[in-house]
């Protein structure tokens, strides 16, 4: 098969959007001629690419073409740009990055692509655990993983670790303390959400297990600030905890329980000047703040 420019452009836009509707309208067409477009590339493929539901996801095979979709949108974009260089237009970088990397050295990434003209960073927050799979699916360009196994046909490169220290407000650890060490098995504690499993290795460590209580507050600021106002204790990015920790409002809870979580950026294979001008910027950022 030999699917056409257009017709993944409306899958892409249809999984981007959710509806045929939505698509129709993101690219100034009918509902209609969305749908026209979508049952020829599934007739060619010869299977369902795109499940009807709420919203609009690919299937298994439709994930492949998205994936091609992706690719041929950016180089597309770039070829455009080349031509008529005169003429305003952006080209789309879909990224996943983890939360705590976005609150902390990723912040360079946004200031460099910032001075870029024509460049639009798409960013989808995942969990680094997880964000692999946003590559496999389609959903994105390039991604922050903690996955050491590069999807197929993508680049994966080393960035450096993350490091997490447990911490928790001055008196909570006070509340906490017995004797030289923490009622870990007791002390209420704070994830992300219920993919995150930081907290879980330093009790591991500790050989404890989850306390009764554990509170989900899924945003970075708000989970640091919600540790700082003493709702319990948990393992904070070392860039974020450093002037809390300067100005005495937390503190690291005793032991050495530190958690380095391997980063590293997958991107596809492509021959494009944007993804390779973004993987530079990445890998800037990552050696000035994490640990090699």
């Amino acid at each position: 098969m030999t699917p056409q420019p257009a017709q993944l452009a409306a899958l892409a836009a249809v999984v981007d959007h959710g509806t045929f509707e939505a698509a129709a309208r993101h690219l100034h067409v009918t509902p209609s001629a969305v749908s026209q477009r979508i049952r020829a590339l599934e007739s060619a493929a010869g299977q369902v690419l795109v499940r009807r539901s709420a919203p609009c996801r690919p299937t298994e095979a439709g994930e492949s073409l998205l994936r091609l979709a992706r690719q041929t949108e950016l180089l597309y974009a770039e070829a455009a740009a080349a031509l008529s260089p005169d003429e305003p237009s952006a080209i789309a970088l879909p990224v996943a990055v983890n939360a705590d990397s976005l609150a902390t050295w990723f912040h360079d990434v946004l200031g460099a692509v910032a001075g870029w003209a024509g460049i639009g960073l798409r960013l989808l927050v995942e969990d680094q655990v997880y964000s692999a799979g946003h590559l496999r699916s389609g959903d994105v360009l390039a991604a922050v993983t903690s996955d050491p196994v590069s999807v197929q046909g993508c680049v994966l490169e080393p960035l450096g670790a993350q490091r997490y220290v447990p911490a928790a407000a001055p008196a909570f650890l006070e509340r906490w303390r017995h004797g030289r060490s923490m009622a870990w098995d007791r002390m209420p504690m704070v994830v992300f959400h219920e993919k995150d499993r930081l907290q879980d290795e330093v009790l591991e460590a500790r050989g404890a297990s989850r306390p009764p209580t554990v509170h989900h507050v899924p945003a970075s600021h708000d989970f640091v600030e919600a540790v700082r106002r003493g709702l319990g204790w948990a393992a904070v990015p070392e860039q974020q905890l450093r002037p809390f920790l300067e100005d005495g409002t937390l503190v690291a809870l005793p032991g050495r329980a530190h958690v380095d979580v391997p980063l590293f950026w997958q991107r596809w294979r492509l021959d494009s000047p944007a993804l390779a001008r973004l993987s530079a910027a990445v890998h800037q950022a990552a050696r000035a703040s994490l640990r090699h």
